[in-house]
């Protein structure tokens, strides 16, 4: 389903990305495009990019064709999903001790309409940290890699 989406392939595409995009959620899908939970996810992506057009840009990043941001938003696990608005990068508190980005596929199309709803009108309030919309049971968990560093 990637095929459909926009993707970024370096560095210096993220960042005009980044600089460029305005008065909109951009929405970054770090994974790999042979990953089945990545392309349970670019599914979801795609059939929601046009609905939410006028609050979000939607793009594909490759973890391995941009490694500073795999090392800066620490990607370990893929598919992660970072949001932005207006060059900075917006926070979510999905109720686990990560709030830099969302690990994992979504449950649902409306799981993912509804959190670009919130981060899109937290951010027009200035905000940078807003509380995730979703059941915390459509939450994928898993254990952080570092503990108490």
């Amino acid at each position: 389903m990637s095929l459909f989406l926009p993707k970024l392939s370096c560095k210096k595409e993220i960042d005009e990305v980044v600089k460029t995009v305005a008065e909109k959620v951009l929405v970054l899908r770090f994974g790999r495009d042979e990953d089945s939970v990545c392309l349970q996810l670019d599914e979801i992506l795609s059939k929601t990019s046009h609905d939410l057009s006028n609050m979000a840009s939607i793009y594909i990043v490759d973890v391995d064709s941009a490694p500073v941001y795999t090392r800066y938003f620490d990607i370990s696990y893929i598919p992660s999903t970072v949001f932005f608005f207006n060059g900075q990068h917006m926070k979510v508190d999905y109720g686990s001790p990560d709030h830099t980005k969302f690990v994992g596929s979504f449950k649902t199309k409306q799981d993912f309409m509804d959190l670009i709803e919130v981060i899109y009108r937290g951010a027009m309030r200035g905000k940078m940290i807003v509380r995730s919309p979703i059941d915390p049971q459509n939450i994928p968990k898993y254990d952080l890699l570092y503990h108490g560093i």
